[in-house]
C-alpha cells in the first residue's frame, strides 16, 4: 500500500494555504492518521497538522489516559500491555468514527491487524519513518516510555524498531522524520498527502 515514496522535509513554503484547502476537500472525510515510533514526531506534527486543515487533532494515547482516567505507566503497571492494548484498538476505533480530524496513534498501535484495517478502511495513514538515532536521542531522555523501562532501554528500541517497520510500512504514505523545525516537517507531510491524494483521484 505504501506506493509513495518518502519525501524529504524543509522543501520550503510550498504547502500553503491553497494546498491545505485542496487536500481537506479530497480527504472527503477522512481521518488522517499518523503512525511511526515513539519519538518520530506524531503528536508535534499532527497538532500542526490539523490547525493548517482547520479541524480536530486527536492524541490516542492521552484519550486513553482520559477514558481509563489512569497514565499510560500505570495502566501497563496495574493491568499488562495485553490490556492496554485492546483500550487503545477501541479509543482508536471511536476516533475513526468521529469527524474528519488528525490523529496521532501510539507507537505499537499499528501492529494490531483490526486497528490497521480499520484506519485503512476509513482514514489515510502516514508513516513517520524516523532513523534509529534520532528516535534514541529523542526518548532517552523521558520516563514515560512503559516499553522502555528496561535494563538495556538501547537495545529494546534496536528490537522494536526491527519488528515494527515492516508493519509501518504497510501505511499509505512514508514521510521521512528528521530533526528540523516543526512546521518543514507539516510541509512535507502535506506536499506528500496531496501527491497520493492526486494519484488517488486519477485513479492511479
Amino acid at each position: 500500500m505504501n506506493d509513495l515514496e518518502t519525501l524529504p522535509a524543509g522543501d520550503g513554503p510550498a504547502t500553503g494555504e491553497d494546498m491545505a484547502a485542496r487536500v481537506l476537500r479530497r480527504l472527503a472525510g477522512r481521518c488522517v492518521v499518523l503512525v511511526g515510533m515513539m519519538g518520530a514526531g506524531k503528536t508535534s506534527v499532527g497538532k500542526r497538522l490539523a490547525t493548517r486543515f482547520g479541524v480536530e487533532f486527536a492524541d490516542a494515547d492521552v484519550e486513553i489516559e482520559a477514558a481509563a482516567k489512569k497514565t499510560i505507566p500505570e495502566i501497563f503497571a496495574e493491568h499488562g500491555e495485553d490490556y492496554f492494548r485492546q483500550g487503545e484498538k477501541r479509543v482508536i476505533a471511536r476516533l475513526l468514527r468521529d469527524r474528519c480530524q488528525v490523529i496521532a496513534t501510539g507507537g505499537g498501535a499499528y501492529m494490531n491487524a483490526e486497528t490497521r484495517k480499520a484506519i485503512h478502511e476509513t482514514g489515510i495513514s502516514i508513516w513517520l519513518k524516523a532513523e534509529w538515532d534520532l528516535l534514541f536521542d529523542r526518548v532517552k531522555r523521558r520516563a514515560n516510555r512503559p516499553l522502555l523501562q528496561t535494563e538495556d532501554p538501547e537495545g529494546t528500541l534496536r528490537r522494536l524498531v526491527e519488528i515494527r517497520y515492516p508493519v509501518y510500512a504497510e501505511a499509505d504514505i512514508t514521510v521521512l522524520s528528521r530533526d528540523v523545525p516543526h512546521e518543514q516537517m507539516v510541509d512535507a507531510v502535506l506536499a506528500a498527502l496531496d501527491a497520493w491524494l492526486e494519484k488517488e483521484a486519477n485513479g492511479a
